[in-house]
């Protein structure tokens, strides 16, 4: 609180308890009770004369005072304005009798002028000439000493002095026990007053006293409010050390020890605000604040003498709390410091063993001495604290301390009886909800003490008052501490009133949390989970956890329908108030729906990514280490996923979650690699291959240089468990289908993710020594050594200079491998004769491999024999590796069959077969299509003859089809590319005639390695036959040649004849169906 005056007309709150907020005074004009105050002075007129009212004396007011008291008693007790408002007429008589004196005592102006400018002209001019007397004697008749303290501190500075030095001088003359009392509480009003709650009346009386009272040579202006750092605190510093001076001469008036403890009181809370700090005065802890109330409030209920005694609750606490703060101003020097100090020593010293007999009888206490002790406690500590030398005169020291000693043996004696402070737990209740609901001060830090305390919770009272002012509670730490408090009495509520009571409060606190932003709402479910788990709410509290299911359908069902982004804003609040109430189901809801409903995944993963406290992790729980997210989500790729598009929708989810467009990651890479990868990196597992995608996607996030998360995930044992696997391809058919969790097609996906890693793993090589990384990669060498050969040459980026590639001996007999970067490795499955085996097993590993084996493979192209045997061990090692080859490997083999055959090293005679006569036509663009079809078609005899018919299983053959399938469908895409980059500018560019032998011959092949396929394993064959007529079909239908039709119907002749000795019925009359369309 500060002192100041007021610099604006606009309505304020009214002054002490007791008289009404922003109190309608009404104008100061004459009427009715204006004519009855008049009555009054004219009757003490009439009794004073023949001296007039302005010569009054204080001996004097006992014989004349009655009329002019009583007319305003009556004015106070009328009905004529509803409610009644007794001080609103009692301060009006005060201004009224203030102004007419304070303009009596200047050079006014005229009559003529004031009336135009005198607010109060027509009113004060009814009045006789009055004096101080009758100002001072009125006021303290009518018990206003707040009323003479408002309009005193609107006053201008030297008015203000003036007048506080006249009333001092007055009660000391003459003084009477009123005299004291009156001044005292005037003394008391000045500290309590607070800047800013003047009334318009008050307001108005301080512009009229600016406009008539400043002296000529000061200008008008308007009074700045009181800062404890600005000038005007000086001259609050004076009226305040002129209390303590009038109080001098005073004391020797005081006789009770009530009104002793008073004046001390006063003192010592003057010399509290005087005396300088160590550091600026902190605000009293909220809950000794509310206890300092609420024992206030306590004293004045037990105390029938009291003027507050009878006041309503509300008004005991708002005038409670206004003595509780006291004024902070300028502080004095040590001179006079020292003087004022003395004399409160002088009087303890005097009074001390009257106060101490009053003090230690508990019959005793009262407002006063509860007062004193407080006082004396808090100036008893700072003087202890303030007393050092090395920045004071010893003079000051010595005062400081011996007047410190003093109280604190004066405390001492004072038993804690006597200190009055023990308040009833539920007035304590009710002077904070009192607080609160009137908005005074600190009522916002009220909430946080009404919010924790489990033994106010239980009452109606709490119930309403936290109903009532509910937006105060909109804070993410009071949303917490009303829910732990309700928590603590979950339990308590067996009646059906205590179960209705539970639900309002369980309603009121989720509103609260509604109104929160974003941020905070992911505050408060930080908190929920931290304390009560991923069940939230419902789990402590039935009344949050009764519509939660049908609440989680609704809400859901309408994102759902929402999906198309509108109304994000709307949809994340609705998903608030879910995670709230149960964090895990409604994770759980979401990661469902993303794999359930198409095209929602990313809609959902927005919503996920506005809540990071989701991503929790729950100490001491079975998953200890895993989030809430990521345990969900592990439960989805567990029980959830089922078909392909659902496993698509899933990994697009995580991908927005590691990715989201304009919002942070919910999760890192490095924690979905440590929970949803690594633990089920093992063939057993039965979704190993969503696992190895999920790891493929995280090495795939890009991320700031300086992030070296592979690290923190094990990398070596990482890449060792992919070795593993890929090793584990190796005997891949010769183990039981049953066995297998995962598809041949996995094998890519390892590889490519033993590749991301190897790169990941170089770019943050530096973030680890060198000495660990030469460890590691040692390592991971011996453990590799009992695997496949061809998994270490994978490794080599990894190896570096550490170690050589490891290849079988015979390799170096068809290579021209280097010896510093090549050595041998005894492979006893590796004999005489394999090394072109092992040559395309390299060429599969990798492109850049396989071109370094383009380039160092060695043959004498001058050699017939040389040449004539390299193409048939081609053609058997192709044979012998075509079923271990994954789609990307095959695609490298292909390349290399290509590349051979342009370079004229492999040597594929094309067959006649099924050829009827010699086509006059240029087949050169042509040449490695029609090769590369022979080819296959020639393994695949080779491959389906007796000796290699019972080599594969089923599955194999399934794979190995889905391979020349493959090869073929991209050979379909080549060929139909050859017309439009082969072909001479100057040359004929119709080549449909070619174009319809090649597609003749690949569709004969591909019917002729179907006839030799085992049962049940030629489908994708039927498919790709249907290609090629489609691809032959749409080439006829373009042919704008003048032979076309001749041509057409014996091409067709052709085909129909092939088609009739397929042997599998299903595929001969799809082939039938497709040839009768032509």
């Amino acid at each position: 609180p500060q002192v100041g005056r007021a610099d604006c007309l606009a309505p304020a709150a009214a002054g002490p308890a007791g008289s009404p907020a922003a109190m309608d005074l009404g104008p100061v004009t004459i009427c009715g009770e204006a004519t009855i105050l008049h009555g009054g002075f004219l009757l003490a007129s009439r009794l004073c004369h023949p001296k007039p009212l302005s010569e009054l004396t204080k001996s004097d007011w006992c014989k004349v005072g009655k009329p002019i008291i009583d007319a305003l008693r009556e004015i106070c007790t009328s009905y004529s304005i509803y409610p009644p408002q007794p001080d609103a007429w009692k301060k009006k008589a005060a201004v009224i009798l203030w102004s007419k004196v304070l303009l009596s005592d200047a050079s006014s102006a005229s009559t003529n002028q004031r009336w135009k400018d005198d607010v109060f002209f027509s009113v004060s001019n009814m009045i006789p000439e009055v004096n101080h007397t009758v100002l001072f004697e009125l006021l303290k008749a009518v018990n206003t000493p707040w009323i003479f303290a408002q309009l005193l501190l609107v006053l201008p500075d030297h008015v203000c002095r003036r007048e506080l030095e006249t009333f001092i001088k007055y009660v000391t003359n003459e003084t009477t026990p009123e005299d004291v009392s009156f001044f005292l509480d005037v003394w008391w009003e000045i500290l309590k007053h607070r800047d800013g709650q003047e009334d318009r009346l008050t307001l108005l009386f301080g512009t009229f006293s600016r406009q008539h009272l400043l002296n000529s040579d000061e200008p008008p202006h308007v009074p700045k409010r009181f800062k404890c750092d600005a000038p005007e605190s000086s001259m609050v510093t004076s009226l305040l050390l002129a209390l303590v001076e009038g109080l001098k001469p005073l004391k020797g008036s005081i006789d009770s020890a009530k009104m002793k403890c008073y004046a001390l009181a006063n003192l010592v809370d003057v010399l509290s605000v005087l005396v300088p700090a160590e550091s600026e005065p902190a605000s009293l802890p909220v809950q000794v604040y509310l206890e300092k109330i609420s024992s206030v409030v306590t004293l004045w209920s037990k105390d029938d003498k009291n003027q507050y005694n009878k006041r309503e609750l509300d008004e005991k606490v708002k005038e409670a709390e206004r003595s509780v703060s006291l004024l902070n101003v300028a502080k004095l020097g040590n001179s006079r410091l020292i003087s004022h100090l003395g004399f409160l020593r002088s009087l303890l010293e005097e009074w001390s063993v009257e106060l101490q007999g009053v003090l230690n009888n508990p019959q005793e206490i009262c407002y006063e001495s509860y007062r004193l002790l407080d006082s004396l406690d808090s100036l008893g500590k700072n003087l202890v604290s303030c007393a050092k030398p090395e920045d004071r005169d010893k003079e000051m020291v010595q005062e400081m301390s011996e007047l410190g000693n003093l109280i604190v043996n004066f405390l001492k004696k004072v038993s804690p009886q006597g200190r009055g402070k023990d308040s009833d737990s539920s007035l304590v209740a009710s002077v904070a909800m009192v607080i609160i609901e009137q908005k005074m001060d600190r009522h916002l830090e009220m909430c946080s003490i009404f919010a924790s305390e489990k033994n106010w919770a239980s009452t109606k009272d709490w119930v309403a008052c936290l109903s009532k002012n509910k937006e105060l509670f909109q804070k993410p730490e009071l949303v917490l501490k009303l829910l732990e408090t309700v928590a603590s009495l979950s339990t308590t509520a067996d009646s059906v009133e205590g179960r209705e009571q539970q639900a309002k409060v369980a309603r009121v606190i989720l509103e609260c949390y509604v109104e929160l932003s974003l941020l905070d709402k992911n505050t408060v479910i930080s908190g929920v989970l931290l304390r009560w788990g991923r069940q939230g709410l419902s789990g402590i509290l039935k009344s949050f956890g009764e519509a939660f299911p049908e609440e989680l359908n609704i809400a859901f069902n309408q994102i759902i329908q929402s999906a198309s982004g509108e109304g994000f804003k709307k949809v994340v609040n609705s998903v608030s108030r879910l995670a709230v109430l149960n964090p895990e189901a409604t994770v759980k809801k979401i990661c469902n729906l993303a794999v359930a409903n198409l095209g929602t995944h990313q809609f959902l993963a927005e919503i996920l990514c506005s809540f990071p406290a989701l991503n929790f992790k729950e100490l001491h729980s079975q998953d200890e280490g895993i989030s809430l997210i990521l345990g969900c989500l592990k439960e989805t790729i567990t029980d959830k996923l089922t078909s392909a598009k659902e496993k698509e929708q899933f990994l697009e989810f995580l991908v927005y979650l590691m990715q989201p467009s304009g919002a942070n990651p919910l999760l890192a890479p490095a924690e979905v690699t440590q929970n949803l990868v690594i633990p089920c990196l093992r063939s057993d597992f039965p979704h190993l291959e969503l696992c190895l995608q999920i790891l493929d996607l995280a090495l795939k996030v890009p991320l700031p240089s300086d992030q070296n998360w592979i690290h923190t995930c094990h990398p070596f044992p990482l890449l060792f468990c992919l070795c593993k696997l890929l090793h584990e391809f190796t005997r891949y058919w010769h183990e039981p289908q049953d066995r297998h969790s995962y598809s041949f097609e996995a094998k890519d996906v390892v590889a490519g993710n033993l590749t991301q890693l190897c790169d990941v793993l170089l770019v943050q090589k530096d973030s680890v020594s060198s000495e660990l990384w030469t460890q590691s990669v040692a390592w991971l060498h011996k453990k590799v050594e009992a695997l496949d050969w061809t998994v270490g040459l994978r490794l080599k980026k990894v190896y570096g200079e550490h170690f050589k590639n490891e290849v079988p001996a015979t390799l170096f007999e068809v290579c021209k491998l280097p010896e510093d970067e090549w050595t041998s490795r005894s492979l006893p499955t590796y004999g005489a004769g394999s090394g072109l085996l092992a040559w395309l097993e390299c060429c599969c590993i990798s492109t850049a491999l396989r071109e370094q084996m383009l380039v160092l493979l060695k043959i004498d192209m001058d050699n017939p024999e040389e040449v004539n045997l390299f193409s048939k061990g081609f053609l058997l090692a192709m044979v012998q590796i075509l079923p271990w080859c994954s789609q990307s490997e095959w695609r490298r083999l292909v390349h290399v069959i290509k590349s051979l055959l342009e370079r004229e090293v492999l040597y594929v005679p094309y067959s006649l077969e099924y050829v009827q006569h010699l086509p006059l036509l240029n087949f050169q663009p042509f040449a490695y299509p029609l090769q590369f079809s022979v080819l296959l078609l020639r393994g695949f005899q080779f491959l389906c003859g007796s000796n290699g018919a019972t080599w594969l299983s089923l599955e194999a053959w399934k794979h190995v089809v889905r391979l020349y399938s493959l090869g073929l469908s991209d050979l379909l895409g080549s060929v139909r590319s050859i017309p439009r980059c082969q072909w001479h500018p100057t040359e004929e560019k119709n080549v449909t005639r070619e174009l319809s032998f090649v597609y003749i011959q690949m569709f004969c092949h591909t019917l002729h390695v179907a006839a030799m396929l085992p049962e049940g394993t030629g489908e994708p064959l039927l498919l790709l036959s249907l290609e090629i007529l489609s691809q032959y079909q749409t080439l006829c239908d373009a042919d704008e040649s003048l032979g076309r039709a001749l041509r057409k119907a014996n091409e067709k002749h052709f085909l129909e004849s092939i088609t009739e000795n397929v042997t599998n019925k299903e595929l001969r009359t799809m082939l039938q169906q497709k040839l009768r369309k032509l």
